[in-house]
């Protein structure tokens, strides 16, 4: 089970309302619905939380690239919805060439048919790059100029981040009133 609510930033102050993202599938396609519900120039902020395992905060400011922070990469990882959040780049990771990958699908780059890095001793290890770490990742600054130090941001908790980011924000009511 998750929640999602957007809270953008208007001349009026701040608004919350509770978004789907069924038909969410990418981070570009979550800051185009981000950036659909207000101004071209507004702060939104993203937040999903899901089963008190994990959080993420995605801010879109105007046309920006979004700026993301997830409280727990691995546990995101499990989630369609965490998943979208980590992107290759803030994960660390070359985007993937999907023509490139296709074209080598029945190769597997040594002349024995063993992998490179395949020992006498037991297969290769595939740990490498492709792990995603436990714990935070991505942007504790992001919420600074909204009243929100990086260390406030790092030690929040999945069971109440949410409501402790709009009660920075001052619109805990507007929240909790979406949920």
């Amino acid at each position: 089970m998750y929640f999602a609510a957007l809270l953008a930033r208007t001349d009026d102050g701040w608004q919350a309302s509770d978004t789907e993202l069924d038909d969410v599938e990418t981070l570009t396609d979550l800051a185009d619905l981000a950036r659909e519900a207000v101004g071209d120039e507004e702060t939104v902020l993203v937040c999903i939380e899901q089963d008190g395992a994990w959080f993420g905060v995605v801010r879109v400011d105007g046309e920006d690239d979004p700026r993301v922070f997830v409280s727990d990469a691995a546990a995101a990882m499990r989630s369609a919805y965490g998943e979208m959040l980590l992107s290759d780049e803030l994960l660390g990771r070359e985007p993937e060439d999907l023509a490139a990958l296709e074209q080598l699908v029945d190769l597997d780059g040594t002349e024995d048919g063993e992998p490179e890095s395949a020992t006498a001793d037991g297969p290769a290890d595939d740990s490498g790059s492709d792990q995603v770490p436990a714990g935070p990742l991505g942007d504790a600054e992001l919420l600074t100029d909204l009243g929100m130090d990086p260390a406030s941001v790092l030690s929040l908790t999945a069971e109440d981040a949410l409501t402790e980011i709009a009660d920075a924000l001052g619109c805990t009511d507007m929240l909790e009133a979406v949920r």
